[in-house]
């Protein structure tokens, strides 16, 4: 039987500082048009996102189980620029633009090929179990800065 790599989790990876995700557009995507809801390129961004710091070697789950904290989004701003369709190959482009003690920024795109369809800033905020805001782990902080640099995964 040939592996057709269906049965492999997706992943993304580091070229430079940009971390590239790739997405498969599927039927439950789209809407009544026939194109990825708008709503849609959020699941695609926090996906990304979620899979940058697991491949930067930030453990969240980690964090969380340890009572620590969580990402949330603090703010995003968002620009829909042309449609994606059933079966698009997509790519989730993000860089980290800034880093803070509480929080970090990030630009998003998604593309296909070379268009962006969609492209946002976001701002994650580090909260504590109880819901304000904390300091990120300082090696976090620490990471965050190689990675906006474009220096290779430890």
């Amino acid at each position: 039987m040939v592996n057709d790599g269906r049965d492999q989790p997706v992943e993304g990876r580091f070229d430079g500082a940009e971390h590239r995700f790739p997405v498969r557009v599927y039927f439950e995507d789209t809407d009544l048009s026939g194109v990825v809801y708008h709503a849609n390129y959020l699941r695609f961004m926090e996906r990304a996102r979620s899979d940058m710091l697991r491949v930067a070697g930030i453990d969240q789950r980690a964090a969380m189980e340890a009572g620590e904290g969580a990402y949330a989004v603090a703010r995003m701003n968002i620009r829909y620029l042309a449609p994606a369709r059933l079966d698009d190959a997509l790519l989730v482009a993000s860089k980290l633009l800034k880093v803070h003690a509480a929080h970090v920024v990030v630009h998003q795109a998604v593309r296909r090929g070379e268009v962006i369809l969609a492209e946002a800033e976001v701002v994650a905020a580090w909260v504590a179990p109880e819901g304000g805001p904390k300091r990120q782990p300082a090696e976090w902080t620490r990471r965050f800065k190689e990675l906006m640099l474009g220096e290779p995964q430890a």
